[in-house]
């Protein structure tokens, strides 16, 4: 129980990455508040114990509102993992590339992904200082450190993640508050964000397939994976880390080749 005791808010907890580590949290003892703006589905059977509280991270008055809830009722906050994100929506007829971007897309993905997790730091700095401790977790990606002709947006968005975890390391640690905070970024991960690119079962069994032949631990990974990256991060195992970034991506930055863009 490495979380035991602890009180844990997650964003975008409603698939994928969130919702493995609402489950992860549950079970090492973590009261977990779920957040996201679609309707959380487990129970506290499957994530015991759990709250849902609709957060649209990107409202500075949504993160008001659930950061007092959570003081009011449970007088301390532990770990934040900001995880909500999104990759732009391919579904617009036009392209998302550097040549044909649309102005409006590019703010939704930064109003989300960047400001999102700028918000959450926030207030969860004025939480977690009342009681001299805390360990936020940023998601970022590995396009934080390549490029991706496709979606420009949302790797600039990470890699702005990545500097700002650094920022609040920092400040965090020169001010004494004893709250880490560092970034995980995952690699090709079997999430809901890939429906929008694919389409059908079979062109997502394909896709995985060739994605995990390219590479290095031959695999895709799952949500599980890097759930347990950020319970190392938000237990006390790792209370001389902060400003760092841990990668989960199969080996596929350490090979020094990015995959296939889809």
């Amino acid at each position: 129980m490495r979380l035991a005791g602890n009180v844990a808010l997650i964003t975008g907890a409603a698939s994928g990455i969130g919702l493995a580590t609402c489950r992860l949290f549950g079970e090492q003892g973590a009261t977990v508040i779920a957040t996201d703006v679609d309707e959380f589905p487990g129970s506290p059977e499957q994530v015991p114990p759990v709250e849902f509280h609709r957060l649209d991270v990107s409202l500075d008055a949504d993160w008001r509102r659930v950061c007092q809830s959570i003081w009011s009722t449970h007088q301390r906050l532990d770990v934040l993992v900001n995880n909500a994100g999104m990759t732009g929506s391919r579904t617009l007829r036009r392209p998302q590339d550097p040549e044909h971007f649309d102005p409006d897309e590019w703010r939704k993905v930064h109003a989300t992904n960047l400001d999102g997790v700028a918000l959450g730091c926030k207030y969860a700095i004025r939480l977690m200082k009342r009681r001299k401790r805390g360990s936020i977790i940023n998601i970022s990606s590995r396009y934080a450190s390549i490029g991706h002709g496709a979606l420009p947006a949302y790797a600039a968005s990470k890699a702005a993640v990545t500097n700002l975890t650094k920022s609040v390391a920092i400040y965090c640690a020169r001010r004494g508050y004893q709250i880490r905070c560092n970034s995980v970024h995952p690699g090709p991960i079997e999430t809901p964000l890939w429906d929008a690119a694919l389409r059908g079962s079979q062109d997502r069994t394909d896709t995985f397939a060739t994605l995990g032949r390219e590479i290095p631990l031959g695999r895709m990974g799952t949500p599980r994976d890097v759930a347990n990256a950020v319970l190392y991060l938000a237990c006390d195992e790792s209370a001389f880390v902060t400003g760092a970034e841990l990668v989960v991506d199969g080996g596929l930055l350490a090979q020094g080749a990015s995959i296939a863009e889809f």
